[in-house]
């Protein structure tokens, strides 16, 4: 292990006091690993830490953390010149896990983090909203956002990916659809949404496959859309048997533009973001990222 390059975990402050990854940093160091350890406490952390991983010169930097943890280090990384951009490495220590799962990233912290430290370095794509914010796995709208949102943390810490079934359930009220039009490459559609997934990455929301083609070495993303028309029938045909539903809309695009006249908010890998307008477009291959050989997410 000691000629592996060096590298920077940013750790997501709740994993702090994880004693298993505290004694498998420690043994890497033990085997002459070069690993230098950040803590994040509030937004903006991770774009400090990233420029003190250029000053250290490491190769790659871990987001030891959620998808939110992954998208917000994966961001800041993808701010510096492509010169001097590290790998990003992943660590997922989340409550839902969502892009580390279906990228095939171990269980097993150690295996996890071994990968993330000596993996080959594969080139992704990231997707930037409005020239602004980026996420790397999905951009959710509609019903599926407000859940994720307002999901009690300690009721996720608890049950993990299941929490948001559940409060889910609990708040039907809040099935309402949102009225907009998306536009992409020969695509169309008007109406009113239930669920919209634009997916990078596969699954959102605790293991949702709602793009479950979507890969993140094509430069394309996946739109999947659930339709409202008479609305509880229309969900639980969708949730029943979703291939077969006449209320699911599909497409594929290097970009997406929504309209929404009276406004929706988008979550993009746990980061929300409302507005009436959205620009959506890819970045393909801006960023290098340590995944396993059989990464079901790469073409």
């Amino acid at each position: 292990m000691a000629t592996y390059p060096a590298s920077l975990l940013i750790l997501n402050g709740k994993g702090s006091g994880n004693e298993l990854l505290r004694e498998a940093v420690t043994l890497l160091r033990e085997e002459g690993v070069v690993i230098h350890v950040r803590v994040t406490w509030e937004k903006g952390d991770a774009a400090r830490y990233i420029q003190e991983a250029c000053d250290l010169a490491v190769e790659t930097v871990i987001a030891g953390g959620g998808d939110g943890t992954i998208n917000e280090v994966a961001t800041a990384l993808i701010a510096l010149p492509e010169a001097q951009r590290p790998a990003l490495g992943i660590l997922p220590l989340g409550t839902a896990n969502d892009f580390a799962t279906s990228a095939g990233i171990p269980d097993s912290l150690d295996k996890a983090l071994q990968l993330a430290i000596a993996g080959k370095a594969t080139a992704v794509d990231i997707a930037r909203v409005n020239d602004e914010t980026c996420f790397i796995n999905m951009a959710t709208g509609g019903f599926g956002t407000r859940i994720t949102s307002e999901t009690p943390e300690k009721m996720k810490a608890a049950l993990g990916g299941v929490s948001y079934l559940l409060h889910g359930l609990a708040r039907m009220d809040l099935l309402k659809p949102d009225s907009c039009e998306i536009r992409g490459e020969n695509f169309r559609w008007q109406g009113d949404a239930l669920v919209i997934g634009i997916g990078n990455g596969r699954q959102a929301g605790g293991g949702q496959q709602l793009c479950p083609d979507a890969l993140i070495n094509d430069g394309q993303l996946q739109l999947r859309i659930f339709s409202a028309n008479e609305l509880l029938p229309s969900l639980l045909t969708t949730l029943t048997n979703p291939e077969e539903s006449p209320n699911v809309i599909d497409g594929q695009s290097a970009w997406f533009e929504i309209v929404a006249p009276h406004g929706m908010t988008f979550n993009l890998d746990g980061e929300p973001l409302s507005g009436d307008h959205f620009r959506i477009t890819l970045l393909p291959g801006t960023l290098q990222c340590r995944l396993p050989p059989d990464c079901p997410l790469l073409r």
